[in-house]
């Protein structure tokens, strides 16, 4: 990852996008750009990275994945 036009960037944004568009996006009409701004901001940070479960983080939250390292960093 990192080089432009890299398949693998792509394939990332695209499955961010595959997920945003069906549960935020297309819910609502959105009128004013800010609100859309503001939607979506609260869609990330507020469920997709902290609740949301991942398959590539063993259905595990980003929080609980994050917190169970941690853990054992600090007892190592």
């Amino acid at each position: 990852m990192g080089r432009v036009a890299s398949s693998v960037d792509n394939a990332l944004i695209e499955s961010f996008w595959s997920t945003m568009q069906p549960e935020l996006l297309d819910r609502t009409n959105w009128d004013p750009r800010a609100q859309l701004a503001s939607a979506m901001f609260e869609g990330i940070e507020g469920f997709y990275n902290p609740r949301r479960r991942h398959s590539s983080l063993d259905y595990l939250s980003p929080a609980d994945y994050e917190a169970l390292h941690a853990t054992v960093e600090i007892a190592a």
